[in-house]
């Protein structure tokens, strides 16, 4: 696996190597001892998947608060997305500052998300799956979110949405909550 840095502070987009033959590839796409090594949350409490039946489907931004937030390691298994994180960590110094990537099937990508980051994706091709493993259970308690749209951050999304869930929807500014740009 190669590890590339992104815009935020201890985030990381893996790109697999694959060994090829014949029958297709092989390829690994988890390393604890290397996760390890780059100080990467390297045990994993939960996995999910995420199905989307249509295209232009967001999700996020979301994230849990201590005491038990989340690292995440997410995959596209199957069509593409357009997945972004937005780095909350008050004494990070990349505070308030977010990177896009696009996520897919035919690339093999992962993103791993840092404790304290929002995450978020928006589904470029219909029937798009998503899978998560996850560093700490769901608390519901924990969970928050930021809007896709809230103005303190100016994410850029390659299109509008067009299925997102009330709750996401709902989120307020972020504004007055002490982040620099």
């Amino acid at each position: 696996m190669k590890f590339l840095e992104t815009k935020v502070a201890g985030a990381f987009i893996l790109d697999i190597e694959p060994r090829r033959d014949a029958r297709g590839y092989f390829a690994r796409t988890f390393d604890r001892s290397e996760f390890r090594r780059r100080g990467l949350a390297s045990s994993f409490a939960e996995c999910s998947v995420s199905f989307n039946e249509r295209r232009g489907t967001l999700r996020g931004l979301h994230y849990q608060i201590r005491p038990h937030p989340e690292a995440k390691l997410v995959r596209c298994t199957r069509g593409r997305i357009h997945d972004v994180i937005l780095d909350l960590r008050p004494r990070s110094p990349t505070r308030g500052r977010w990177h896009a990537v696009e996520l897919g099937a035919e690339n093999g990508r992962l993103l791993y998300i840092p404790e304290g980051v929002a995450h978020g994706f928006l589904t470029l091709e219909a029937r798009s799956e998503v899978y998560y493993e996850i560093s700490a259970p769901y608390a519901p308690a924990c969970a928050r979110g930021i809007r896709w749209d809230d103005p303190t951050f100016a994410i850029r999304w390659p299109a509008p949405p067009k299925v997102i869930s009330e709750r996401d929807r709902a989120y307020p500014d972020y504004a007055g909550r002490g982040v620099r740009r």
